[in-house]
């Protein structure tokens, strides 16, 4: 009871404003502030979220999955504009899955589904999927050693969804990280995105400090015809 009282005490919630000429939407997330959970706002997220957000009419009454969805801003805004959405996180983290329905209870969301997906990794929840229009993936690219088992999953995913697409952003880190073999080699193309085609193109978005001076990219992938 006390642990479950402290993380409560580390968790502030922060505000997004997505707007233009005709149409705003707000979005609360909450975070927890111990640094052994990781779950906060990254620079990626407000980026995917924009590029969302300006996609909109396009999500309507779509399903979309969002992977390594964590403070889930993407997804969520992906919801409030009307798709059918699922957030998904590894199911080796279940703080991390708590911490996606949070989330949906602050943004009134009672019909978001929560399941997790490790990627690389064939489980019954990623098997009982239902047909998908759209896959959602902020910084899933961070560390090197995972970005197979990522794309693994994309693969497996967009082979059952050949229709779909994976809309992702990713942060500069390294000129040595690259997945353009691995792109190839589970038969995937991607197109490059500019930021300043959805307005993303700058150091705040939203209302928010974010991206701030980060370098983000944004693809979206599909399968090789």
């Amino acid at each position: 009871m006390e642990n479950r009282a402290t993380e409560m005490s580390n968790i502030v919630q922060k505000s997004f404003t997505f707007e233009d000429p005709k149409q705003s939407l707000n979005v609360s997330i909450p975070e927890v502030l111990d640094p052994q959970y990781g779950m906060h706002v990254w620079p990626c997220a407000v980026v995917l979220a924009q590029y969302v957000w300006t996609h909109r009419e396009e999500l309507m009454h779509k399903t979309v999955l969002e992977l390594g969805a964590g403070v889930s801003l993407p997804g969520v805004v992906a919801a409030k504009c009307g798709a059918q959405v699922i957030l998904s996180d590894s199911a080796e983290l279940p703080l991390c899955l708590e911490n996606c329905r949070r989330t949906c209870e602050v943004n009134e969301l009672p019909n978001v589904l929560v399941v997790g997906i490790t990627w690389g990794e064939v489980s019954p929840d990623l098997l009982l999927l239902p047909p998908l229009d759209i896959i959602l993936g902020s910084d899933v690219f961070y560390e090197p050693q995972d970005f197979e088992n990522v794309l693994v999953t994309i693969s497996f995913l967009l082979r059952k969804n050949p229709e779909a697409q994976f809309w992702t952003t990713y942060q500069e880190r390294s000129a040595d990280w690259s997945i353009e073999a691995l792109l190839h080699k589970w038969n995937l193309k991607c197109l490059n995105i500019p930021l300043e085609k959805f307005h993303a193109n700058k150091d705040q978005l939203a209302g928010s400090t974010l991206p701030g001076s980060h370098t983000v990219q944004m693809i979206i992938t599909d399968k090789e015809s």
